[in-house]
Parts: structure tokens; C-alpha cells; sequence
């Protein structure tokens, strides 16, 4: 798809008054990122009098960054949970239409001539904190402090017990506009993944730090330093344990296109599900899609996230799930990534998902 061209732009009668509306992904596992980037969304509403446009790669920056804070109407949005939580915080009109349970790769790391063999030996340590000051949401952050934390709470350490260094990334991540040839539906590129990577390798390989924190795409990282895990939070049994931005992944759209256009928003997600279900039928090609959007080689998917997360796309409501997105929030509130307290079941629209899974039920 060429992200200059929104998606659907064919004219037709209906398109003459046709509304805009917005979409956006996360460079992760989704089943909205496959779905863009096989067509199928182009599929759904060509013809229609919608026309969808990412907001990754509009001119102004401001709207860019509403991947983070949410702010454009209309809009669209799969992927990690702390934007949309930071953003239904400060009273963005959002609601959480679907949760999916991504398992992701998730280590504190040391190198191994530190001495640093086991998270017991954290203690008195320095450990690398990402701080993104240009970004409206420092997401890293976020989910480095609540990675260290799970590890040093494992073996009874806290906060105190350790120093965190600040590792600075002054690049705004959605400050400039996609690069060319960039081939995820994200619109992040590989070479933008890569290069926000720099600063905490260099940190640990100059002894500034003496152990980082790495998720998901940082598995490349881990083999590239031959760096010890310390702690693989992954292998935790408790879910709640493994609470990070990934998990849940959060699938929102803003108020006024769900209070206008339920339609709409029933047929995005329904467009989802069906696409999640292609997934869980055609693992290979699925894990080929998310590795591109992942910016990984296609043999690290299984260790960046899990042999089986082409299984595991499909948008749902659990009970569960809906409990550890609360929890996520709780947490946020707590370290002060976020200024006000609200109720995430109340936050949560359950009708568009039954909507939605009762159209994509009735296409097979």
C-alpha cells in the first residue's frame, strides 16, 4: 500500500461526501497491522463513503502524534496499552473496543563479565532507565521501570535498593514523517528501530550502566551483546506478573465515531477478527507479516514474542483481560506516568465487539 494514498481513495457517487477516518499501529503483533497490510481494510470500504487515512504519515506532526496521545478525531488505534491509558487519563474521548494477550520476549540484561548472574545481585547496581523528553508519551520508560521492578520484587527488592540511570533518546520517535520504504503498516521503520536502540547498548557497553532492561525486539539485542539474562520476566507463571505495554495489546477508537458511526467501527473490528482468524489458520505467513511489522527477521518471532502468537491476534473482552489492563492502570497511577485515576471497566464499549464478531461469524 502506498502510504501517501489513503486507504480505500478510489472515488465512486458514495465517496463525493465521504467521511474521513483515521487508523493507526504499533510496530508489534496486531491483527489491524496483517489486516492493512494484506488489503483487507481496502477490501472492506471501498465503494463505501469512508475513506481511511494513517495518521503516521500526514505532514503535520501534530497529527502524526496523535499515535501517541490520541488527539485527532476519528482515529483508529492497535497496540501497546500505555498511550491510550496516558490519554484517557488526561480526557481524551476514547474507548477500548478489544484486548489481545501478547506474550513477548521480556529480560533484564547484563554482560557477562559483570558479575551480574542473577537479580539477587541487582542490589547497588545502576540500571538504565530510557527517557524519551520529546515524545508526548514516554512509553519506554514506563515499561523498562515495571520490567525492573517485577525483577528486583522477585527476590525481594524494591525502588530503593538499586540506582536508575537516565539513558536520554532526544529523537522524537513520530517527529519526522515515515521513511522511504518503510514496509510495515506501522510505518516504522527497521532503521528507526534499530537506531533507538543505540543509546542503551552504548550505555551498557561503556559502563555507564551495569544492566538494561529489553523487550520484545530487544531478543536481537540480547544475542548481539552475548549479554546474561539476569531475569527472563517472560518465564514468569502469573500473568499479572508479565503485565508490560504488550500485554494487553489495547484496540481503541475515539468516542465521537463510535457514538456517530457504531457501523463503522463494528466493521473495522469485524475486519480485525476475521483477519486474526486467517492468522491462526496460516501461522507462517501470519509470523512473516508480523515480523516486518516488527521490524525482526523472520526466524526471532517465536523468541521476540511466542511460537504461538499467530494464535493469539483475535480482539476479546475477557473478564481477565479487563482486569490486567486495570492493573496497568494502577500501576501508571502509581509511578506518576499519569495524572488522574479512572475506571477501566467503565472505560471499556462491549458492543462493538459483539457486533463485530456477529458479522465476521456470518461471512464464513
Amino acid at each position: 500500500m502506498n502510504i501517501a494514498t489513503p486507504v480505500g481513495a478510489r472515488q465512486s457517487d458514495a465517496q463525493q461526501n465521504s467521511q474521513d477516518v483515521w487508523y493507526t499501529v504499533c510496530p508489534v503483533p496486531s491483527a489491524a497491522s496483517i489486516a492493512l497490510a494484506r488489503g483487507d481494510y481496502e477490501q472492506e470500504f471501498q465503494g463505501s463513503d469512508i475513506t481511511l487515512h494513517s495518521i503516521r504519515s500526514h505532514p503535520d506532526r501534530k497529527v502524526r502524534e496523535a499515535h501517541y496521545d490520541q488527539s485527532h478525531p476519528n482515529l483508529f488505534r492497535e497496540g501497546g496499552n500505555i498511550p491510550p491509558i496516558t490519554s484517557k487519563s488526561k480526557g481524551q474521548n476514547l474507548r477500548i473496543i478489544g484486548l489481545s494477550w501478547i506474550d513477548h520476549y521480556s529480560s533484564v540484561l547484563a554482560l557477562p563479565e559483570s558479575g551480574i548472574k542473577t537479580a539477587a545481585d541487582l542490589k547497588g547496581k545502576r540500571l538504565g532507565l530510557i527517557k524519551r523528553p520529546n515524545d508526548p508519551v514516554d512509553f519506554p520508560r514506563a515499561t523498562a521501570l515495571r520490567g525492573y521492578l517485577t525483577a528486583l520484587e522477585s527476590v525481594g527488592l524494591g525502588y530503593d535498593d538499586v540506582t536508575f540511570v537516565d539513558i536520554v533518546l532526544s529523537e522524537p520517535l513520530v517527529g519526522k514523517p515515515p521513511e522511504a520504504g518503510a514496509l510495515s503498516s506501522s510505518h516504522f521503520s527497521s532503521r528507526v528501530t534499530r537506531r533507538r536502540q543505540g543509546p542503551e547498548l552504548r550505555a551498557l557497553l561503556t559502563g555507564e550502566v551495569d544492566a538494561i532492561y529489553q523487550s520484545s525486539q530487544g531478543v536481537e539485542l540480547a544475542a548481539l551483546l552475548d549479554a546474561h539474562v539476569v531475569t527472563d520476566v517472560s518465564a514468569f507463571p502469573d500473568r499479572k506478573s508479565r503485565i508490560n505495554n504488550l500485554a494487553p495489546v489495547a484496540f481503541t477508537v475515539r468516542g465521537e465515531l463510535l457514538d456517530n458511526r457504531p457501523d463503522v467501527v463494528a466493521r473495522y473490528l469485524a475486519r480485525a477478527i476475521k483477519t486474526a482468524r486467517w492468522a491462526h489458520a496460516n501461522p507462517v505467513d501470519a509470523k512473516r507479516q508480523i515480523a516486518r511489522d516488527s521490524s525482526l527477521g523472520e526466524e526471532w518471532v517465536d523468541a521476540a514474542y511466542s511460537p504461538n502468537v499467530a494464535q493469539v491476534l483475535e480482539p476479546n473482552l475477557t473478564p481477565e483481560l479487563i482486569g490486567l489492563l486495570e492493573d496497568q492502570k494502577n500501576f501508571l497511577l502509581k509511578w506518576g506516568f499519569i495524572p488522574n485515576d479512572f475506571s477501566v471497566p467503565d472505560w471499556v464499549a462491549h458492543e462493538p465487539l459483539a457486533e463485530a464478531r456477529r458479522l465476521a461469524d456470518a461471512a464464513k
